[in-house]
C-alpha cells in the first residue's frame, strides 16, 4: 500500500486491527452476557433476602429443621404454585436431576423439597470457559394452608419438572346447599 499525501506531506495510513477487543462482536456479547449474569445474581440475592423476611408472601416458610437445610442451600429452584377447586399444585423446575436426587418432606404444616445437583466434570481434556447452570444443594419450603390434606400428597417427576399435588380436605371444598 502506498503512502497518502496530505498537504504535500507523506503519511502512512493508520491501520486498526480487524478484531480489536473493543469492537469485536464476541467481546460485545460477552460483556452483555456478563451484565445480564450480574443482574441475575442480584435478582437471586434479592429473592433470597425477601423470602427470609416475608415467607408467607412468597409462599416459602422455614421451620427449625428446615433452617439448617436452607442455610446450606446454594440455589433455589423456580416454582409455580396453583390452586384448583380440589387441590394445590406445585411445579418445580429441576432439570438434570432424577427422582432419586429429590427429597420431599412434610412436617407441622410445612412441605419441604431439597436435593443436590452435581456439577458436571469435563471429559477428554475439555475445560469450561463459562459455567452458568446452578449446581450444589437446593431447598424450598411451603407453608400449607389448613385446607391441605397432608395424608394424600402425591408427587411425580417428568422431564425435569417435579409436580406435587396436595389435595384439599373434603370439608374445605365448596358445596352447594339446597334451600328447603
Amino acid at each position: 500500500m502506498g503512502q497518502a499525501r496530505h498537504g504535500g506531506a507523506a503519511t502512512t495510513p493508520r491501520c486498526f486491527p480487524l478484531f480489536s477487543s473493543q469492537i469485536h462482536p464476541l467481546f460485545l456479547m460477552a460483556n452483555l452476557t456478563r451484565r445480564r449474569s450480574t443482574f441475575d445474581d442480584m435478582r437471586r440475592e434479592m429473592d433470597r433476602v425477601l423470602e427470609s423476611f416475608v415467607p408467607r408472601a412468597t409462599g416459602d416458610a422455614t421451620s427449625t429443621e428446615g433452617d439448617e437445610a436452607a442455610r446450606q442451600a446454594v440455589w433455589s429452584p423456580r416454582v409455580d404454585v396453583a390452586e384448583t377447586e380440589d387441590a394445590y399444585q406445585v411445579h418445580m423446575d429441576l432439570p438434570g436431576l432424577s427422582s432419586g436426587d429429590i427429597e420431599i418432606n412434610y412436617h407441622d404444616g410445612t412441605l419441604s423439597v431439597s436435593g443436590e445437583r452435581q456439577m458436571e466434570h469435563a471429559e477428554d481434556g475439555t475445560s469450561f470457559s463459562r459455567i452458568e447452570r446452578m449446581h450444589g444443594r437446593f431447598y424450598r419450603s411451603f407453608s400449607l394452608p389448613q385446607a391441605a390434606n397432608a395424608d394424600d400428597i402425591e408427587a411425580s417427576f417428568d422431564n425435569g419438572v417435579l409436580s406435587i399435588s396436595i389435595p384439599k380436605t373434603p370439608e374445605s371444598q365448596p358445596r352447594r346447599i339446597e334451600v328447603g
